[in-house]
């Protein structure tokens, strides 16, 4: 969870130019944003995973009849003794790299589904002995790393499109007015800024802006209208020249 949740994080803010080490996210928050991965999708595909080997004694203790529970044996045999076939296609996809994004996580996973398969014992034909331990164990920690690298294909891949569209409705976010006594210096586009008169404190007011994250006093706020291509995150440090002000964003109509 924690390297889905880096992975994630890292390629959420890298979207806004950000790295999310600069930002300061601890342990326990990137494990948390790991969840924005446990779609209901994820979570029956993980589950129907898990259930599969135990199927046939589920089926038995469900009164199936014994044809159907022997023929299902089969046809988990057959896909075990595929998986060669499972491999060979994924490597061919990674050939294609290039060319099949943003599915590439499908290649690693071919990979790491044909090695876990022909780590199973069905996956020798009968009377045929199994690969040797060393065989085993190296498909095991392959096929592992493979679905490592899934997560980290998938996570990174979550986080770009849920920045693109957090970006695309950006009025939605939280709105702050910065307070200062000096004008500040934006890279445009910039905020709207008003001269709210000599004798004012806090003279110069800036809107137009929304909130993308805030750490330790500071905010890391985008203009309206912001675009990854061209235009700049702001980051305002609040002290004693500068006040924050956060407002609702502009919200949908019900």
């Amino acid at each position: 969870m924690l390297y889905a949740g880096y992975i994630y994080t890292n390629a959420y803010y890298g979207y806004f130019h950000l790295d999310s080490f600069a930002v300061g996210f601890d342990t326990f928050e990137l494990v948390i944003r790991s969840l924005n991965l446990a779609a209901l999708s994820a979570i029956e595909v993980l589950i129907l995973t898990l259930l599969i080997p135990h199927l046939p004694r589920l089926l038995s203790a469900l009164h199936v009849p014994a044809r159907h529970v022997r023929r299902l044996h089969g046809v988990g045999g057959t896909v075990a003794r595929a998986h060669v076939w499972f491999v060979a296609a994924g490597a061919s996809l990674l050939l294609l790299w290039r060319w099949i994004q943003p599915y590439a996580w499908t290649a690693p996973l071919l990979v790491a589904t044909g090695l876990l398969l022909g780590w199973s014992r069905a996956a020798a034909p009968a009377g045929i002995a199994g690969p040797p331990g060393w065989w085993r164990a190296a498909s095991l920690v392959a096929g592992g790393l493979c679905l490592v690298w899934v997560v980290a294909l998938v996570a990174g891949d979550r986080g770009r499109h849920d920045a693109h569209h957090d970006a695309e409705r950006l009025v939605r976010r939280v709105a702050v007015v910065v307070l200062t006594t000096d004008r500040l210096s934006f890279a445009p586009p910039g905020p709207k800024v008003e001269d709210l008169g000599r004798g004012t404190h806090y003279r110069y007011r800036y809107s137009g802006l929304r909130l993308l994250v805030e750490r330790d006093q500071r905010y890391y706020v985008l203009p309206l209208g912001w675009k990854k291509s061209t235009d700049p995150t702001y980051v305002i440090k609040d002290d004693d020249d500068v006040r924050i002000e956060l407002h609702p964003g502009t919200q949908p109509r019900l």
